[in-house]
């Protein structure tokens, strides 16, 4: 599992695989690529590396923090 924090630091959603979930536990989208995408297939961020930017444009939206244990993303 991965994390999806802000640029703030905060957590708001994380990755187990290739899937993205929010903090609720809810499917939201999959990385697909170097793409993540909504659950319909349509392109919503780009990763580069650990950063995760807007389609269009520099804006950073955060980043996919280091490889962890699933059951840590409560804590």
């Amino acid at each position: 599992m991965r994390g999806l924090v802000d640029r703030k630091g905060e957590q708001f959603a994380y990755l187990i695989g290739n899937v993205l979930y929010t903090m609720d536990d809810e499917p939201s989208g999959r990385l697909e690529g170097e793409t993540i995408v909504d659950l319909a297939g349509k392109p919503v961020w780009r990763v580069v590396g650990d950063g995760v930017y807007a389609i269009r444009g520099l804006e950073t939206i955060g980043y996919l923090t280091e490889e962890r244990r699933e059951d840590e993303h409560r804590g």
